[in-house]
C-alpha cells in the first residue's frame, strides 16, 4: 500500500470492512512504517508564518494543536468513519465525552430533546439532570414504542436520542421508523451504538444522523483505554461538532488513538466469536434462570428487529432473577473464571449487577421505570471458550440456589 492510500477515500470506499478494518485511514510518514506511527506530541513547528497564519485561517492543510488536530488520532478517525459509512468522524476523550458533545453541540436554552427510557445511567443523566440545568426542555419515552416518540414531538424538538440494544434491559428500537420519523420533522437523531458498533449494526444505514460511541468497548475490546467517537455528516461534524469540541477540549489522547486503532484490526473476528459464545452461553441461562433478555433468542419480543438491523446478537445480554439483589450478589460471588466487572465489549467475560453499579445513581424508582430490577444481571461474553464459561455459570447458578 502506497503512504497515502487509507486516506484515499476515491480508493477505500471500494475496500471492504474487513479491509477497511486493517488499512483505513493509514497514514505513513517518510520512514515507511507499517504500523501505524504513534505522534506524541502537543504542538508543531513550522518553516515560516506565513504557514502556520493559513494553517490557523483554514486555507492550508496541516497540522496546528493536538487539541485539533493530531496524525495518529486523524488515522483512527477516518478508519471509524469509512467503518461507520461516514462522511466524517472526530474522536473524544471517553464515551460519555462523546455523547455529551453529540449532544451540546446542537443544542441550546429552549430546545426540546426526546430520550429512550432505558439507557445508560450516565445517558440518562444527561437527560434527567445536565440538559434541564441549561434550559433544554427534555421528554422520555419508551423506545420500542413507536408511537411515543411522534406523540412527544413539539415545534421545538431538535433532537431524537435513544440506544440500541439499550444498556442493560436490552430493549431493542425501531432505527428505521424513529429514524425516518425524525427526518420527516427535521429532527437530527443521535444514536448510541457502542453494544453493536459497525462490525455488527450501523445505523447510518437505517436513517440516523449521528452515531456515537464508547470505543472504550468493543472498539478497543480488551479493556484498556478510554475513547469515544462521533460520526455523522461532514457539515455535522465540522460547523457543529468540531467548534465544540476546539473549544471545551474533550479530545482523545494520540496514545489511545493508537491503542484503538490496534483494536479495530480485530473487531471484526472478535465480534462474531463473541455472538457466537454469546448465543450458546445464553441458550444455556435461559434454562436456568426466570427471564433473559437476548436478542437473538425466541423469548425476545424484538427477536426479528433485531435480526433486520444487526448482523449478529453481539457479546452482552442481560437475566433476571426472582431472588432480587442477594441472589444477584450470590451468581456474582459464585463465579470463578467470569470477572465481577462494569465494562463490556472486553475480550474477557465480565458480569455486573446493574442496580448497584452502572445504574446506581439512578435511585430505586428511576431503576425501577426503566425496567431494571434488584434481580438483574447483564453479562458481557468473551473469547474463552464458551463450554467453560457454561462451566462457571452453572456452578455459581448452583451455590446462589438456580
Amino acid at each position: 500500500m502506497k503512504r497515502t492510500t487509507g486516506q484515499d477515500r476515491s480508493k477505500t470506499r471500494n475496500w471492504k470492512p474487513a479491509t477497511r478494518a486493517i488499512r483505513g485511514g493509514t497514514w505513513r510518514s517518510e520512514m515507511g512504517e507499517t504500523s501505524e506511527a504513534l505522534f506524541l506530541t502537543s504542538g508543531y513547528s513550522y518553516d515560516d508564518a506565513a504557514t502556520v497564519a493559513a494553517r490557523f485561517a483554514g486555507e492550508q492543510d496541516g497540522m496546528t494543536y493536538s487539541r485539533l488536530q493530531n496524525p495518529t488520532v486523524a488515522m483512527l478517525e477516518e478508519r471509524i468513519a469509512l467503518l461507520e459509512g461516514a462522511e466524517a468522524c472526530r474522536t473524544q476523550a471517553s464515551g460519555m465525552a462523546a455523547m455529551t458533545a453529540a449532544l451540546l453541540c446542537q443544542l441550546s436554552a429552549g430546545d426540546h430533546i426526546v430520550t429512550a427510557r432505558a439507557a445508560f445511567g450516565s445517558c440518562r443523566w444527561l437527560g434527567d439532570h445536565l440538559l434541564p440545568r441549561f434550559g433544554v426542555e427534555v421528554t422520555v419515552v419508551d423506545a420500542t414504542d413507536n408511537a411515543a416518540w411522534e406523540a412527544a414531538i413539539r415545534p421545538n424538538t431538535k433532537v431524537f436520542f435513544f440506544e440500541t440494544p439499550a444498556n442493560p434491559t436490552m430493549d431493542v428500537a425501531d432505527l428505521e421508523y424513529i429514524c425516518g420519523l425524525a427526518r420527516a420533522h427535521g429532527i437530527t437523531t443521535v444514536i448510541d451504538n457502542a453494544f453493536c458498533t459497525a462490525a455488527l449494526q450501523r445505523p447510518l444505514e437505517f436513517g440516523a444522523d449521528v452515531v456515537a460511541y464508547s470505543a472504550t468497548k468493543l472498539m478497543d475490546g480488551q479493556g484498556r483505554v478510554l475513547a469515544g467517537a462521533v460520526c455523522g455528516t461532514e457539515q455535522f461534524i465540522n460547523e457543529k461538532l468540531l467548534p465544540f469540541q476546539r473549544n471545551t477540549g474533550p479530545n482523545l489522547s494520540p496514545f489511545n488513538a493508537w491503542v484503538v486503532l490496534k483494536g479495530l484490526e480485530t473487531l471484526d473476528l472478535r465480534a462474531k466469536r463473541q455472538s457466537e459464545n454469546a448465543l450458546k452461553v445464553g441458550q444455556f441461562v435461559e434454562t436456568r434462570v426466570p427471564r433473559i433478555l437476548h436478542p437473538w433468542l425466541d423469548s425476545h419480543p424484538a427477536k426479528a428487529l433485531a435480526q433486520k438491523q444487526m448482523d449478529d446478537c453481539g457479546p452482552i445480554f442481560s437475566m433476571v432473577l426472582d431472588g432480587g439483589r442477594a441472589q444477584a450478589h450470590a451468581v456474582l460471588d459464585g463465579l470463578e473464571l467470569i470477572d465481577i466487572s462494569n465494562n463490556i465489549g472486553d475480550s474477557r467475560s465480565l458480569m455486573c449487577h446493574p442496580a448497584s453499579t452502572t445504574h446506581h445513581n439512578m435511585g430505586p424508582e428511576g431503576r425501577e421505570a426503566m425496567g431494571i430490577s434488584e434481580g438483574m444481571l447483564r453479562i458481557n461474553i468473551g473469547l474463552e471458550d464458551p463450554d467453560d464459561l457454561i462451566a462457571d455459570l452453572d456452578q455459581a447458578f448452583a451455590k446462589a440456589g438456580l
